[in-house]
Parts: structure tokens; sequence; C-alpha cells
């Protein structure tokens, strides 16, 4: 059975509740001689591509003096012309040519732009010069942040300079963002620091910051780099138990190290993983998998295989521009093989040809309100539409109105088809903003498709019901639709209950959240660490000591050892409130499971038995304390619903012992 949705999927009569079209055209009027935000668009990216080209030939500057005084050059077209820049001589090249303009003024993004170039280029000095002068207010009131110089050194490679600023940002904060950790960790690693990388892991987590997928990634990239392929692959298999989105980026590592060392069985698993978690592979993965299909070594995966490498054949494209011009053609194959004799170009210079210059982002922005002049233009420019670029779109609409306008008439448009990709893509964003008829609409017709949906969009549905308060909606993907995705393992429905009883205290929904923890136990699915202190934790808040006493009784029972971040949990759930006394007991056997709380948690249990006129205890507490106060950990490893501390110690531990 194909894993595609026929076009009459999107029929009229699903769009119950949402108005599609917006009265409000005036924004269209002020962009005169352009009608519509989609044809200024497409204007823009012509000229776009004509300065990449001019970039590129043999004599840029005769062509680019006409070019800055186009009438549609702006910050817009600046910034994106010098990140398609071919070197950092080219970028410059384009700046000293604006410099001869009256009419053209940097601004934060231009600037950005030209910083990010000339750090990936490696122009330490120019980097520098730039850098001084922005902050010299040379081009007016244009910030930089702490981050913003930790990445452009970064991709500089100029680890001093990123290790000053870094130690400048620790200076001014309290507490430091997970990515300032990352950048500097991936520096690191990709220098052959191995020890010094792992030291920063290890500050990252004892600091309190919690690690996200991409600290995970550049771990996984480090390992497989140093060949330790089973480390990685351990590591990665950990992610989905805390909570941590498994992306693109750890695949294709992973993927590109076992095929080079010949390890096709974890090959297969991966590619059976891409399908649960529901990842689009790259074009580098797709032909990495096409390769491996040919030599006969994914047997039994030629269904996953052929979906994916039918979408992606050469496409062409072409749109209309409204300039009076002539039309132009382009090819929309994202860096595909571009020798194909019938596939079109965009304009050439000296011989060069380029894949035409394309932002999903500005394109969806131009469409946010989806009115028929927008569609037509959208009409007119013949785009061929492929599962990646509609997935593209779909992540850049602002609204759930017009993200769904687009996805029906997109379902019409000449060869193209929905399929797991971009209905996954949709039904999370209606969920997300509690579209719940809508994605009942959707189950509907993927049931009549027979279609089969990634475990991960059944789980993310849930999650968004969350965040939009729909229990019942969620309650009825959990009991009715959660088999669309087919048969799922006992470790993937202990997370799907997890996030079910997330979604339901987020809903406030105490007595069905307790019911469906019952529901999850006698069903022989035990939740984990991190389940119970995310519950303990929202009863807490609601003072319902009661269920929190029956909760941690639950976990003794189950066999599962209490960390010392569960400890904290309850001991600030009784602080709050005013159970000092129950805090008490807590630590004290935190205490005797040779257990400590961070500082924090210590200070607030003094203080509260102090309020509460238990001096005596209070005492007790900063006695037991003393000898280890200067050794307290700054934060304690953990977070709720997501991440233990034993699952964080474990990463930890494979990471460093890899390095050893």
């Amino acid at each position: 059975m194909r894993t595609h949705l026929r076009p009459f999927f999107c029929e009229v009569n699903l769009v119950k509740g949402i108005t599609s079209q917006v009265q409000d055209r005036s924004y269209a009027r002020l962009r005169e001689p352009f009608p519509t935000k989609v044809s200024h668009y497409l204007n823009r990216a012509k000229l776009i591509d004509s300065i990449r080209l001019t970039l590129r030939s043999n004599n840029p500057n005769s062509s680019l003096y006409s070019l800055i005084n186009h009438r549609l050059l702006d910050s817009f077209v600046v910034t994106h012309a010098l990140r398609s820049a071919p070197s950092a001589d080219s970028a410059l090249s384009l700046v000293h040519a604006l410099e001869k303009s009256s009419r053209f003024s940097h601004t934060h993004h231009t600037l950005h732009a030209l910083a990010t170039v000339l750090a990936k280029s490696g122009r330490c000095s120019e980097l520098k010069s730039l850098v001084d002068s922005i902050r010299a207010n040379r081009f007016g009131n244009v910030q930089i942040s702490f981050m913003n110089l930790m990445q452009w050194h970064a991709a500089a490679r100029d680890l001093d300079t990123v290790l000053q600023v870094w130690e400048q940002y620790k200076l001014e904060n309290n507490h430091l963002c997970t990515e300032s950790y990352n950048i500097v960790m991936a520096l690191y690693a990709q220098m052959g620091k191995d020890s010094e990388a792992v030291r920063v892991f290890h500050r990252m987590i004892d600091e309190g910051s919690l690690p996200n997928c991409r600290s995970y990634t550049v771990i996984i990239e480090h390992l497989v780099k140093s060949r330790k392929l089973s480390e990685a692959m351990e590591i990665f298999n950990m992610l989905p138990m805390m909570r941590v989105k498994r992306t693109l980026k750890q695949y294709s590592v992973l993927l590109e190290g076992f095929v080079g060392c010949k390890r096709f069985d974890e090959v297969r698993i991966l590619v059976d993983e891409m399908q649960v978690d529901g990842i689009l592979p790259s074009r580098d993965v797709i032909l990495l998998l096409q390769q491996m299909k040919e030599e006969g070594i994914l047997k039994g995966k030629e269904q996953f295989l052929n979906e994916i490498l039918q979408e992606e054949r050469i496409r062409n494209v072409s749109y209309s521009i409204d300039s009076g011009d002539e039309d132009e053609n382009v090819n929309e194959n994202e860096g595909e093989d571009e020798n194909i004799s019938d596939a079109c170009q965009c304009d050439h210079i000296d011989g060069i040809h380029l894949k035409p210059w394309l932002d999903p982002r500005a394109l969806a922005s131009g469409l946010r309100n989806w009115n028929p002049d927008e569609v037509a233009a959208l009409e007119g420019a013949n785009f061929v539409w492929t599962t990646r670029l509609v997935c593209k779109m779909l992540r850049n609409f602002k609204t759930p109105e017009a993200a769904w306008s687009f996805f029906c008439w997109v379902a019409n448009q000449r060869g193209f088809t929905h399929d797991i990709y971009t209905v996954q893509r949709i039904m999370t964003l209606l969920a997300h903003h509690g579209h719940t008829e809508l994605v009942d609409s959707v189950m509907s017709k993927i049931r009549m498709e027979g279609m089969r949906l990634p475990f991960s969009t059944i789980r993310l549905i849930i999650d968004f019901y969350g965040i939009s308060k729909n229990a019942d909606a969620a309650l009825k993907v959990f009991n009715d639709d959660r088999i669309l995705c087919g048969p799922v393992s006992k470790v993937n429905l202990m997370l799907l209950y997890s996030s079910l009883l997330r979604t339901l205290t987020k809903c406030g929904r105490n007595s069905d959240a307790l019911d469906m923890l019952d529901d999850m136990i006698l069903n022989g699915i035990c939740p984990d660490i991190q389940t119970f202190s995310g519950l303990m934790h929202y009863f807490s808040q609601l003072g319902d000591i009661k269920t929190v006493q029956k909760l941690f009784a639950m976990v003794k029972q189950s066999g599962l050892e209490p960390d010392a971040y569960l400890f904290k949990v309850l001991i600030q759930g009784y602080c709050e409130s005013k159970r000092a006394a129950l805090a008490w007991r807590l630590f004290e056997d935190m205490k005797n499971s040779g257990l400590v709380p961070d500082s924090d948690t210590k200070d607030l249990l003094v203080k509260s038995l102090w309020k509460e006129g238990k001096r005596r205890e209070a005492a007790a507490v900063e006695e037991s304390c003393e000898e280890i106060n200067s050794v307290l950990p700054l934060a304690l490893q953990g977070h709720i619903w997501t991440v233990n501390s034993a699952d964080l110690t474990k990463v930890y531990n494979i990471y460093s012992n890899s390095f050893a």
C-alpha cells in the first residue's frame, strides 16, 4: 500500500471553523507596481539570482554597479545575496559596491550575514574589524550578542576568542544557555581536543543546563568521527527515553559511519527507526540508501525506499515575473545533478548555471492572508511541488489557517500528492493550535487510505493537545488513533502514556490522570522516574500532599530507585505547600540513600523550617550539610517529565570512557 493520500483528500468541507480568506487586502496596494506580496517575492528572487550569478562571473564589478541601483534592492535582497556568496572575497566585493550607493544602508541582517560569511571563510582579521565597527556604532544601533560572537568565532575555528567571549558571557549572566556549551564542545571535538569536549559536557549538566538534541548531535558526531560507533549508537538509542528528538543530522552521521564500516545490520535498524520517527531523509542519505538498495543490502525495505527515491527525481520549476520581463525557468532541485539536459536553469553568465534561490519562509510570509490575488500569483509561478518543499512551507506559516489553506490548495496541484511527511506536519500544527475537528478529519482520511503514521506523529499530537488544552482530543487519539502507527513496542507505549499524563495535567484533568496511571500499571507498563516526578511536582503544586505520598509509595513499589532530582522535586513541593516537616523527613531519606541536595534546595528547606518554627530541624539540616556545603552540587541533574539523573550520568560515562 502506497503511503500517499489521493488528491481528493483536501475537500472544501473539511475546512470547518477556519477562515481561509482574509478580506483585508490593503497591504497589496502599498506594494505597487506589484499587486501582491507573492509577485514582490518572485521579483526579489530574480534580483537575488542575478546578484548570485554576477558574483560568480569573470568580471563581477561591471554588472554589480547596475544591480545595486535596482529599485528592488533592499536589506532583504542584500542579506540573502551575501548568504549565497561563493566566497568571502565576492561578498566583500558586493559590500564595497554598496558603499557607492547613497540609497542603501546596512541593517542588523546584512551585517550579520556578512559576519557569517567572513567567519565561515576563516577571515578572522576582517571579522574582527567588522565587529569593532559595529560596536563603534558606525552602522547605527546594530546589536551583537555574546552568542553571535561565539557562533562566528567558532565558525572561524578561533578557539581562544570563543573561550574569551564565553568567559565574559559567564561573568554577565547567572545562567548560561545550552547552546553556548554546545558551541564550545563542538569546537573542541572538531579540533581533536577530546578530553576538553567531554569536560564541557560535564560542566553543562553539572551547572544545571539541560542538554538538548544538538548537544547529543555533537556527542554522536564526535564519537563517530573517533570510530566509537557502538558508543554513539548506545547514546542514540537512549534519546527517546530522555524525551530528546532524534534528528536527521544524527541519522545521517550514524548511517554514514556504519555504511563506511560495512555494519549493515545497524544500517537496517536505523532505516526502521527513521520510519518510526517520521524522518524525511536528506539528499545525501537518499543517495546512500539508493546505493545500498542497488547492492541488495536493504532487502525488505523496498517500499519505503521506492517512496522516498521517487520523490527525489529531478524537478523543474518555472515562475512568471510580473515586471514585464520574459518568463524565467528555474530548477528546484536543491543541489541535485544540474547537468541533466532537460533541467531548466535560471539565467547564466560566463557559462555558469545555478539552481534558483528559494526562501520558503519569505514565500510563506507572502501567503499568510491567503487571499485570491496571492493564490493567483502563486499558481502563476508554476512551482513543481515536492514533499520537501511543501514541508518547508508548512513549517514557516505563522497561522494554522494559512497553513491549512495551503495544504488543501497544494493537494490539487499537478503532480503532487500528500504523504506521511506533509500529513504529519499539518496535523501537529493543527493540534498545537487546537483545531481538533480538522485533525479528526485527517485521521479519518488516513484510515480510508490505509496509511500508516509514524509513532512520533501520534505522540507529538498528544503533546501538542496539552499546549492547546484539549484533553478529550488527546484521549481520543490515544484510545482510537494510535493503531494508525501499527504495533507499538512496550517502551514506546510507556512514552505515549507519559505524554498523555502530561497533557492531562496541563489541562487540569486530575482524576483522569490518576485513572490513566492506574490503567497504565494494570496493562503492565511501569512509568519511569521522570513521569513520576512530573506527576508529583504537579500535585504538590496543588497542595495535594496525599496524592504525592501515594505516588511516592508507588515509586518504591515499582522497584524504581528515587534519584536526587526526584527528592528535590518533592522537597520543593512540600516547602511551597508549607509542609516543611514532611520535606525534612524526605531530606533524611535522601541523606540515608547517600544523596545530597543542591545548595538552592538546602537553602529553601532551611528557610521553610525556620518559617514554620522547626528550628531544631533547620539546624540539623545545616549541620548535616556543613561538612559538604562547599561541594554541594550547583544543580541536580534531571528534569521533570523528560530526563532523570541516571540517564544523564550514563550518557556522560559512555562519552567520557570513550576517550579515557
